[in-house]
C-alpha cells in the first residue's frame, strides 16, 4: 500500500509530494517523477496534494486486484471507475458526485499519459483512454487550423455523468455577517478583498505589501493605474506555498471600504513585532508562528469557524463565487468579469451565468401574469 508523504529537498527546501510504500518505505519512482513533472509545468502545490493521493489510490486498487497498472485495459479502468463511484467519502459517508469521480479519472489518465511519454508504459495504454471527438460547435475565435484539424479533439473515453450545480454563494446579508463576524482586522480585510475583488484565496495570501496601491494616484510607485487597487502577481517563492493560478498577473480595483479595512489591518499588524521583517500582507498574529505568512489551511479554518458562528456554511472560494455572481447580476459585461477574475477562458466565467430559484419563479409568475391579460 502506498501513502503520500512530503519530500523536502535538502539543498533548495522545495517540497515534492511522493508515494511511499507502507512496508518498505520505498518511494514509487513513476509517481515521484510525475509529481516533479507537475511542479515543472508550474502546477500549484495544491494540485500536487490533490493528484498524488489519487495516483496512490489507483496503484493500491491495481495491487489489490493483482492488476499491472502499467498495462491496464479499458475494462479494468471501467471497474476502477465503478469502485470510486460506489465507495463513500470517508468524511461525509456519502457517495462521490460525478465531478469528484471525473477528477480521479482525469488524474489517472494524466499519470498514464505522462508515463507513456516517458516510455514507462506502452503507448497504446494511454491511447485507449481517449478517443477523437469532432467539435460540432466551436467558441467564437476558435482557431480550426488550415485543414480544420483543430476541430477534432481527444476526449476521455470514461466519464461519470455530472449534475450541473450553480456555485455556492452568500447573500448580501450573509456577506455582511461574515465580515462583521471576523474577530481581527486582518480577517475582516481578507474577507473584504475576497468579496469585493473576487480573488482566489491563494492570490490573497500571496500578496506582498508592494502589491497594495491604495492611494488615488500611484505614479510615484511606477504604476499608471489610478484609484485604489492591488496587483496579483504570480510568484513561486512564497514561503506559505500560496500561488496565483495560471501564472497570470492582473490588476484588481478595490472599494473605499477595503482601503479603510486595510488601514485597520496595518495598525493591528504593526503591533506584531515578529512581522516587521515580513513583506507579506497577511501574517499570523499569535502563536508559535507569529509573524510568518498565513497558510491556506489556516485561512480556511478561520473562515469556516466564522461561518459556524454565523450559522451557515462559509468557505474561501465562496467569496469569489459571490463576487462573480454579484457582478453578473448587476449587468457587468462577461468579458469584464472574466478579466477581473483572471480567467483565461470565457467558458470558466460562464459558470456564473446560472439562474437562481428566485429568477425562475419570477419568470414563471411574470409569464402567468402576461397570459392572464
Amino acid at each position: 500500500m502506498f501513502r503520500m508523504e512530503r519530500a523536502v529537498s535538502p539543498s533548495t527546501g522545495a517540497v515534492t509530494m511522493v508515494l511511499v510504500d507502507d512496508q518498505t518505505f520505498k518511494v514509487h519512482p513513476e509517481a515521484r517523477d510525475f509529481s516533479l513533472h507537475l511542479r515543472a509545468r508550474g502546477r500549484s502545490p495544491h494540485t500536487q496534494r490533490n493528484y498524488i493521493p489519487r495516483v496512490g489510490r489507483y496503484l493500491n486498487w491495481c495491487d489489490a486486484r493483482g492488476t499491472d497498472w502499467r498495462t491496464v485495459s479499458l475494462g479494468e479502468l471501467a471497474r476502477y471507475k465503478f469502485a470510486i463511484e460506489q465507495t463513500p467519502i470517508r468524511r461525509t459517508q456519502r457517495l462521490p458526485e460525478g465531478k469528484t469521480v471525473n477528477a480521479h479519472l482525469t488524474t489517472v489518465c494524466e499519470f498514464l499519459r505522462y508515463c507513456a511519454m516517458e516510455g514507462r508504459v506502452p503507448a497504446e495504454v494511454a491511447d485507449r483512454l481517449v478517443e477523437p471527438r469532432f467539435l460540432r460547435f466551436t467558441p467564437t475565435g476558435y482557431q480550426r487550423g488550415e485543414g480544420g484539424e483543430h476541430q477534432v479533439v481527444r476526449a476521455r473515453v470514461l466519464k461519470s455523468p455530472e449534475i450541473e450545480k450553480p456555485p455556492a454563494t452568500l447573500t448580501a446579508d450573509q456577506s455582511q455577517q461574515v465580515v462583521s463576524g471576523a474577530r481581527t482586522a486582518r480577517d475582516r480585510f481578507l474577507l473584504s478583498i475576497l468579496l469585493a475583488g473576487g480573488l482566489r484565496i491563494g492570490e490573497a495570501l500571496g500578496l506582498r505589501r508592494e502589491d497594495m496601491h491604495l492611494l488615488p494616484d500611484a505614479t510615484h510607485l511606477g504604476c499608471s493605474r489610478r484609484g485604489a487597487h492591488l496587483h496579483v502577481r504570480p510568484r513561486k517563492d512564497n514561503a506559505n506555498g500560496a500561488r496565483a493560478k495560471g501564472g497570470r498577473s492582473r490588476v484588481v480595483p478595490l472599494t473605499q471600504e477595503c482601503v479603510h479595512r486595510h488601514r485597520d489591518q496595518q495598525t493591528e499588524r504593526g503591533r506584531v513585532l515578529a512581522a516587521a521583517g515580513s513583506d507579506f500582507v497577511f501574517v499570523n498574529l499569535i502563536g508559535a508562528y507569529k509573524g510568518r505568512p498565513m497558510t491556506y489551511s489556516n485561512a480556511k479554518q478561520i473562515i469556516e469557524r466564522i461561518g459556524v458562528r454565523c450559522g451557515f456554511r462559509a468557505r474561501p472560494h465562496m467569496m469569489r463565487h459571490t463576487a462573480a455572481t454579484r457582478w453578473i447580476r448587476a449587468g457587468v459585461d462577461l468579458d469584464v468579469v472574466q478579466t477581473l477574475l483572471g480567467h483565461a477562458s470565457s467558458a470558466s466565467t460562464a459558470v456564473y451565468l446560472h439562474a437562481a430559484d428566485g429568477d425562475l419563479r419570477a419568470a414563471v409568475e411574470l409569464g402567468a401574469a402576461g397570459a392572464g391579460r
